[in-house]
């Protein structure tokens, strides 16, 4: 009896990982179509702005400014631009079934995802597993987590020190261009633009917060390692439990717990600074 009880748990596993893999699959497929249509769009935006844009300062400056770099600079930019435009126009325009990067194909990939997460709902609704069974599976996608967490702390840090260094760099910068005598014509536009962009950067780093994010995320992450360390080795909190059982029980209230701490700090974080300091 407990034998078919395993094969049948673990039929039902398998099915729900299939349905995983499937949802997983699409919403691959709709991630990649999003960044080809970002590309080929902003091709698009730039063959149609930048070329004409670039004809028209020639013929306002012609016989007075001297763009001679400028356009042998500008000739293989606009190769490019062009070549690219033409080969996604007859994609999206000569191909029957259309490019993958069309609305209509990823509107279709919405659609068969929100179809396969059903799926996956009803039909996790009518597994019927043994608690033992339900906490060995948390406890091996609890890595994943971790994992998760810090993805979001690495992107997370880039963010916040590109910012950072924007701002260092700029400041200099434009510390030094207002320390020249006479600021004129293109310096003080250069002055301008530099304190623009500190100030947009200084904004930014400060409105959403990067480093608190990346700081939490790992936090986070190390404490639920530290907890799978713990249960292995049957320290700290697992020390008392002899059985398996009781011991991935407490595993997955403390875990649980420290990722609702989580999603606390990250909804404080997303709230305006006045509300904070209440």
């Amino acid at each position: 009896m407990t034998e078919i009880v395993a094969r049948t748990e673990e039929a039902a596993i398998e099915e729900l990982l299939g349905h995983n893999r499937k949802i997983l699959t699409i919403r691959n497929e709709i991630r990649s179509a999003r960044r080809l249509r970002f590309v080929f769009v902003l091709t698009w935006f730039l063959t149609a702005a930048f070329v004409p844009a670039v004809v028209l300062v020639n013929i306002f400056t012609w016989g007075h400014i001297n763009l001679t770099r400028v356009n042998i600079a500008f000739i293989p930019v606009a190769a490019v631009l062009a070549i690219t435009t033409f080969v996604t126009f007859i994609a999206a325009f000569m191909s029957d079934d259309g490019p993958d990067w069309d609305s209509y194909f990823i509107t279709d990939k919405r659609l068969e995802l929100e179809i396969a997460e059903e799926r996956k709902r009803l039909y996790a609704a009518k597994m019927i597993l043994t608690p033992t069974t339900s906490r060995h599976v948390y406890r091996e996608a609890v890595p994943q987590v971790i994992n998760s967490h810090r993805v979001g702390q690495k992107y997370y840090r880039r963010v916040h020190n590109l910012f950072q260094s924007i701002i260092i760099i700029g400041s200099l910068a434009s510390s030094t261009i207002a320390g020249l005598a006479d600021i004129k014509g293109v310096q003080k536009w250069i002055l301008v633009a530099v304190t623009f962009t500190v100030g947009v950067a200084s904004g930014f780093t400060g409105y959403f917060k990067f480093r608190e994010r990346g700081f939490y995320l790992q936090q986070t992450a190390d404490a639920i390692d530290e907890e799978i360390s713990s249960l292995e080795l049957r320290v700290g909190h697992y020390k008392k439990y002899e059985d398996a059982d009781e011991a991935l029980g407490e595993f997955a209230e403390r875990v649980e717990s420290i990722r609702s701490e989580q999603r606390k700090r990250e909804q404080q974080l997303d709230q305006p600074t006045e509300n904070q300091q209440r």
